[in-house]
This record gives C-alpha cells, sequence and structure tokens, in this order.
C-alpha cells in the first residue's frame, strides 16, 4: 500500500466494517455506505440494527456488503471522497484505492480498538471530537468506580460467549470487555487475566469451563443457535457446579453483540448495563 491522499474534510465517506462505521459515527461522521459485517444483507436486516447503540443512527446508510468483500460496484456508485478500509481487508486495498482514496485502520484483534479509533480520528480530522468522546467515556469510568465504591474489591469479574457456532469463548485483559474492566478497576479471574494475540481466548471446552468462573459472571449470546447452546449448557453438572453459578451471580448480558462491540459507542451501552447488574438500589 503506498502513499495516500487524504481529502480535507471528506463529505462523503465510506467505511469497510463496522468498526470503522462505529468509530466514524462516533466522532460525528455518518458515513453515506457501510459494510454489514458478515453478511451482504442491508443494514436494518442484520445484527447492526440489533445493537441498540447503533439502532437509530444507521439509518439512511447504503449496505455495501460484506466486510471482506464488499459490492465494489455499489461503492462506485456512490462516488464516496474517502474509504475507510480495515486490515482484514487490505487485500482489497488495490481494488477500492481505484476507486477512492483508501485508508486501512489497523485491525488484528479486540486489542486493537483503542488504536483503531485514533487512527479513524486522525484520518478524519477529528482530533477534538476524539478528545471529547475520550473524555465522556473516562469521566462514566470514574462515576461507575464512585459508585461501585469497595463493594466489589475483593470480586473477580468473569466473561463468558456462546459464540455463533455454540462454542464457549471469553476475552482476555487486552481485550474490548478487559480494557473496560481494567479501567474500572475490576478483578478478572487468573485465566483470563492475561493478554493474548487477539484479545480473545477461544474453544473453551466444557471441561475446562472452569476458566470462566468467577464471584460474578457475564454470559454474552448472539442468536438464536448462540442462546440454544446456552440454554443446554445450563443443564451440563460442570456448570451447575461453578461457583458464580450456585452463588446466584449469572448475568446473560440482552445484547452480546454490544459487549463485543469494541468502539467508544458501545463502551458507553456497556457501562450503562453494568449500572444496571452491579448497581443495587433499594
Amino acid at each position: 500500500m503506498g502513499a495516500t491522499c487524504i481529502p480535507n474534510n471528506p463529505k462523503r465517506v465510506v467505511t469497510i466494517s463496522r468498526y470503522t462505521l462505529s468509530h466514524a459515527l462516533t466522532l460525528g461522521v455518518k458515513p453515506i455506505g457501510s459494510t454489514s459485517h458478515n453478511s451482504p444483507k442491508e443494514l436494518t436486516a442484520t445484527y447492526l440494527s440489533d445493537e441498540a447503540y447503533l439502532r437509530n443512527l444507521t439509518e439512511g446508510i447504503k449496505s455495501l456488503g460484506g466486510p471482506y468483500t464488499p459490492n465494489l460496484e455499489k461503492i462506485l456508485l456512490l462516488n464516496p471522497d474517502l474509504i475507510l478500509s480495515w486490515e482484514p481487508a487490505q487485500s482489497i486495498y488495490p481494488l477500492l484505492s481505484q476507486i477512492s482514496p483508501t485508508v486501512v485502520a489497523p485491525w488484528k484483534g479486540w486489542q486493537d480498538w483503542k488504536e483503531s479509533f485514533n487512527f479513524v480520528a486522525e484520518t478524519l480530522g477529528k482530533k477534538e471530537a476524539a478528545q471529547q468522546a475520550w473524555n465522556h467515556y473516562h469521566q462514566r469510568i470514574e462515576k461507575l468506580k464512585i459508585v461501585l465504591g469497595d463493594q466489589y474489591k475483593d470480586k473477580k469479574f468473569s466473561v463468558a460467549l456462546i459464540n455463533l457456532n455454540g462454542m464457549i469463548m471469553t476475552y482476555a485483559k487486552n481485550s474490548f470487555l478487559g480494557s473496560i474492566f481494567d479501567d474500572l478497576e475490576l478483578q478478572r479471574p487468573e485465566a483470563q487475566n492475561v493478554d493474548t494475540p487477539s484479545g480473545a481466548i477461544n474453544n473453551i471446552s466444557e471441561e475446562r469451563l472452569e476458566e470462566i468462573d468467577g464471584d460474578i459472571l457475564f454470559v454474552m449470546t448472539l442468536n438464536d443457535k448462540s442462546k440454544k447452546s446456552f440454554e443446554k449448557l445450563q443443564q451440563k453438572p460442570l456448570w451447575k457446579i461453578l461457583k458464580a453459578v450456585q452463588q446466584g451471580q449469572v448475568y446473560l448480558v440482552d445484547d452480546g453483540w454490544t459487549w463485543i462491540g469494541s468502539n467508544l459507542l458501545a463502551a458507553d451501552a456497556v457501562i450503562d448495563d453494568l449500572y444496571k447488574y452491579l448497581v443495587k438500589t433499594p
């Protein structure tokens, strides 16, 4: 990839991936078109519209297919003045760059969400908006820390995702969720308090369920298949002996996609959820 001449204050931005889409929206830039997560369907028919924090923000954005093989003809017809792509799709950079100036945001995994946001902010010339967004995030983190006080200082917080294939996975310290818990100074189980290349810990078998145990366990599902897989998991003997299960401290997250959103809009929604689950009111 060679040097790209980026236009000042681009007006017709296309985003490739929900990450660059969400970053742009955070900065007050509404793309004219974007890919969905992994489907060529319209944005309103994909899980993007199922994420509450994005539901009202994607209206009017043209769907451009999936994030790895977007519809180049549709992109061409939109006549963008800037394309915000992402690292996993860099193989199509030569094709995208023939349509319009194209930049590739870093993305090797969930651990790159902060770097990716700052890159998009710099590309769009939105450093001030980015600073405001970070200030908002850190203010909310500090306020929640004050509200929680010391009541959870000795507790370990675990997260588990039942993915689209029904497999169990969790997220490491350097993931999106891991960084939020770290910023809140909430402890993680030893098996999750590590850094991994992608920020994820995949393919946890039933025999390794202790790796998702903790004093408090948040379980995320993504679709009907993952919900059914979780229902089956709850019947397993190894599930029933988990500490969090026995203490009644398992919380099913309503919107699992949000909790792996890896952007500041999603972070805001996760903080809202943590208030709901953790702040006990009389």
